[in-house]
């Protein structure tokens, strides 16, 4: 008998993740440089920026909810409307040091949505969609009445923040603003990155697929659901909360049911179980709306409707699907014709 026979054979090493190739790489840099391009070349649009990289992270955040996890919310503005007045209660009553508010309105959005989570995950379809809806109308009512601490229908004004860091003052302009909400995204899109990509994440997309199947194979898929719920939500405070700390100031609207339809319409304008579906989402969609508001204040949503209806009525999944169509298109400019230019036709073979 041989050794290997006699002590077994070696244990295979697990196989190493797969490495990105440098193309990958370049395109998932780019991104990234044209936030920094942004801030270099258009320096008197930053607030117009920050306002789109807030709206990519509260897309981002309904990503992991509906286009992973399979939860279909239209209430999801109500924890965009937590972590905002969350950072404002805490900048006017305990500190306005802004990351320590962040940090604040992102823990109170995520323990709401584990316990809202928690509540109507047990159901599913119709039902559920209308108790998003209903938690969403119960939280905006609950602000409403709640004068002597969210403003009522005046909302909130935030004092000034104190400077970033202790080093970096939030100007007129925005260019702090601008780099932190920068900044902050990518934290959050860095670790989503790494969640949809780990066990969980892929355990969670399977519930998505078929829930009935994995809870035959044992996962358990109500709290699985709770947790990416739970995750969602803390990423929309964020969002909510950057907001507040941007403009200085949370309004009731932050809670309404046309932000919940706002940000829907983004990821469905970009498309959804893509993570950059959200930036091209919210890029087109804020700065069509502004030009179509400058041009007409009174019809610009006529264009972004249009612009929705052609996006799903063309693409497969949003805009995002031109990537994949140019992908599919130079793909079969590259693969090698079935029959060589000089050889012909091939022969047909008689039995």
């Amino acid at each position: 008998m041989t050794a290997s026979a006699v002590h077994g054979a070696p244990r295979a090493r697990p196989a190493a993740a797969p490495m990105l190739s440098p193309g990958r790489v370049v395109l998932h840099a780019i991104p990234w440089l044209l936030v920094i391009a942004a801030y270099v070349a258009l320096p008197d649009y930053l607030t117009l920026g920050t306002n789109v990289l807030i709206m990519i992270l509260f897309a981002l955040s309904l990503e992991i909810a509906l286009g992973y996890a399979g939860i279909v919310s239209l209430g999801h503005a109500a924890f965009y409307g937590v972590g905002a007045y969350a950072a404002g209660i805490c900048a006017i009553h305990f500190t306005n040091e802004p990351l320590l508010g962040l940090l604040f309105a992102t823990a109170v959005a995520a323990v709401f949505g584990l316990i809202t989570g928690a509540l109507i995950l047990h159901t599913q379809g119709m039902t559920l969609m209308m108790l998003t809806l209903a938690v969403a109308a119960l939280i905006a009512e609950a602000a409403n009445q709640a004068h002597a601490l969210t403003g009522g229908d005046d909302g909130l004004q935030l004092p000034a923040l104190k400077p970033l860091l202790g080093l970096f003052k939030f100007d007129l302009w925005g260019h702090t603003a601008y780099l932190y909400a920068g900044a902050v995204l990518l934290v959050w899109f860095l670790l989503s990155w790494r969640i949809v990509r780990s066990p969980f994440g892929r355990s969670v997309n399977g519930i998505r697929q078929n829930p009935r199947r994995m809870r035959a194979i044992g996962a358990p898929v109500w709290r699985r659901l709770v947790a990416a719920y739970g995750l969602s939500a803390a990423m929309a405070g964020t969002a909510g909360a950057l907001s507040a700390q941007a403009t200085g100031s949370v309004g009731i609207s932050s809670l309404s049911l046309l932000t919940s339809g706002t940000v829907l319409m983004v990821l469905v304008l970009g498309g959804m179980r893509r993570l950059y579906g959200a930036f091209v989402g919210a890029v087109v969609y804020v700065v069509v709306q502004d030009l179509a508001a400058e041009l007409d204040p009174f019809r610009w949503m006529f264009v972004i409707g249009g612009l929705l209806m052609a996006s799903v009525l063309f693409f497969e999944n949003g805009l995002m699907s031109i990537v994949d169509i140019v992908g599919r298109a130079r793909a079969s400019r590259k693969s090698p014709p079935a029959c060589g230019p000089d050889r012909g036709p091939a022969p047909k073979v008689t039995p």
